[in-house]
């Protein structure tokens, strides 16, 4: 017999997604996906380019409903097919009344899909991108934490708005570092998971005020869901679990992490 999943949450104080990719959600309209967003309280939700492919498409999808905000930028796995021309849409977008950051961007060893050296390269033009534009930036770092710090260390006085490294799963080194330069660090479903003891670590290690919530999604679904799509409206239990895991009252984090996206992306709100 299969455990029954319990009902999402819905709580008295709003909350924001803070990183998924609405274009790739499959499993229903996109309508019915923001419609069920909504009705667990999520106030905003900001989807994330990775491509030349979808920079146009967040765009668009950021246009869907007002309280819908995009990225503009080359993920790390894509950075080979990052051009002149592809910069020069970034630029031109990357401040757009809907844009709120640019990312995702960053360097990932573990799957190596694009040259290291090109990866740094890339990661180092989008960065400056950031720093000309005053713009946060979305980072993705795996399995390449000394390179992320140095490459962070030499924008370390132009990058006035720091940003967030999402889906952290990174060692404490690249974890402290990022803290102490006024990063915040977002943390999804695998928070949830059996196996993530050491994400776990990281959140205990990480103050409170610099946290972002996040679903990635469609992946790492969170428990008690996992083996489903994941989508924005499962982003309560993502709030949950970091409270039970920091050991803080439910509420201080949906305040406190609700504050915190406000000042990352949203600083006029």
């Amino acid at each position: 017999m299969s455990k029954k999943r319990r009902e999402i949450p819905v709580f008295e104080h709003p909350i924001i997604e803070t990183h998924c990719h609405l274009d790739y959600l499959k499993d229903r309209p996109l309508e019915e996906t923001l419609e069920r967003t909504r009705q667990v309280n999520i106030e905003r939700v900001i989807t994330i380019a990775v491509s030349p492919d979808n920079l146009a498409t967040v765009r668009e999808l950021s246009q869907a409903e007002p309280w819908v905000y995009g990225t503009q930028g080359i993920h790390p796995h894509e950075a080979e097919t990052y051009t002149d021309a592809v910069e020069e849409e970034i630029r031109a977008h990357g401040s757009d009344e809907k844009i709120v950051a640019i990312g995702e961007i960053g360097l990932d060893y573990f799957y190596d899909h694009a040259d290291r050296e090109v990866q740094k390269d890339v990661f180092r033009r989008q960065l400056q991108i950031a720093c000309d534009l005053n713009q946060p930036v979305v980072i993705h770092s795996r399995e390449a934490d000394d390179d992320t710090i140095a490459i962070l260390g030499e924008f370390e006085s132009t990058l006035k708005r720091r940003g967030v490294i999402h889906s952290f799963t990174s060692g404490p080194e690249l974890a402290q570092y990022a803290l102490d330069q006024g990063w915040c660090l977002g943390f999804n479903g695998i928070t949830s998971f059996n196996k993530a003891e050491n994400v776990r670590d990281i959140v205990r290690m990480a103050p409170i005020e610099q946290i972002l919530l996040e679903t990635d999604s469609p992946f790492l679904t969170p428990v008690p869901y996992r083996g489903r799509e994941n989508a924005p409206f499962y982003l309560p239990f993502v709030a949950e679990k970091i409270a039970e895991v920091k050991e803080l009252p439910l509420e201080q984090v949906i305040q406190q992490t609700y504050l915190n996206s406000l000042k990352t992306f949203f600083p006029a709100a």
